[in-house]
């Protein structure tokens, strides 16, 4: 196996674990809190916003880090 299908794969898995664990932490509890079936659905899509903004703010960070990346000292 080469080094990189060896990291397709590794990131595949994680990528499948993250995703069953945001379900099962944080989708089936919002889906469960409601009785109503469109209740239900705005909370799973503000669940969804509210991940989409946490991976952007992941991303700004670590776009800041690389951008500074010379200037910063370990």
């Amino acid at each position: 196996m080469s080094s990189t299908s060896l990291t397709y794969l590794i990131v595949a898995v994680v990528g499948v674990i993250s995703l069953s664990l945001w379900i099962w932490l944080i989708v089936v509890p919002a889906w469960t809190s409601f009785a109503r079936v469109w209740q239900r659905l705005v909370a799973v899509v503000l669940s969804v916003y509210v991940l989409a903004a946490f991976i952007a703010l992941g991303g700004l960070v670590a776009a800041a880090v690389l951008w500074y990346y010379d200037e910063i000292s370990f």
